[in-house]
């Protein structure tokens, strides 16, 4: 049941984020500058101006998704992730199925030949991460944008603001940064601040599992926000215009 339920959630997220990716539509809500997190940042000279925060380059063809820049690197730190290889190994592939059961695959290599072996690269697209979530949280930041101009908070910021702080999460419990921030160091004491961010990032990383399926939540409702408020299915509630 684990495995079948993996299998089914997964893609199912997979497959909404495709058809958004390449919708190329609903993605960016001009009185409040809400962009979605698929669309972010939009470089694509078929963006709106205004939603545009780092420029317009990249040609407007239908193949080419308006975030082209950042959703390879984003697929491939999750495709790398320590928790989803083990969530797509059991489930997609059976590789084992689980703990103490056969596995599905008469030869086993692990993950030293081509393509696996590239796992081994989670590390640099976890820096790659690093900087897409400070792009997301310049979005969350500038989306505190009133009607006509100034300052506006609605329930849209609440909803960008959860996403980013997620994906940090997400980010920061990530193993590599765990090792990159102590996991070389020999003698705790002697690196008192680092032991504390580890010692941090260490409870974080117990909740990887968790974190990793919240914020495919999170962007996945986000999204469904943004493109709600932007065909005016809903309108966004306003605290303060």
């Amino acid at each position: 049941m684990a495995p079948l339920l993996t299998v089914s959630l997964l893609t199912l997220w997979v497959a909404y984020a495709t058809v958004r990716a390449f919708m190329q539509d609903l993605y960016w809500v001009p009185d409040y500058h809400y962009l979605t997190p698929f669309y972010s940042p939009c470089v694509s000279t078929g963006c709106a101006p205004e939603s545009a925060e780092f420029g317009r380059f990249l040609p407007n063809w239908p193949i080419i998704p308006f975030a082209a820049v950042t959703l390879p690197f984003l697929l491939l730190f999750r495709l790398t992730c320590y928790y989803y290889r083990r969530a797509y190994y059991r489930s997609f592939w059976a590789s084992p199925p689980a703990c103490a059961v056969p596995d599905g695959h008469r030869n086993y290599s692990g993950e030293t030949r081509f393509p696996l072996i590239f796992q081994n690269a989670h590390r640099y697209f976890f820096y790659a991460a690093v900087l897409i979530s400070l792009i997301n949280t310049w979005d969350a930041i500038v989306a505190f944008h009133g009607k006509g101009g100034g300052f506006g908070f609605g329930l849209g910021n609440i909803v960008l603001l959860v996403n980013v702080v997620m994906l940090w999460a997400y980010t920061l419990s990530c193993h590599s940064c765990r090792h990159i921030i102590g996991g070389r160091l020999k003698h705790f004491s002697k690196h008192p601040v680092r032991y504390r961010a580890w010692g941090f990032v260490s409870k974080l990383n117990g909740k990887h599992m968790q974190l990793a399926w919240i914020t495919l939540g999170t962007l996945m409702l986000t999204d469904a926000y943004v493109m709600a408020v932007a065909a005016g299915w809903i309108s966004d509630l306003r605290f303060f215009h």
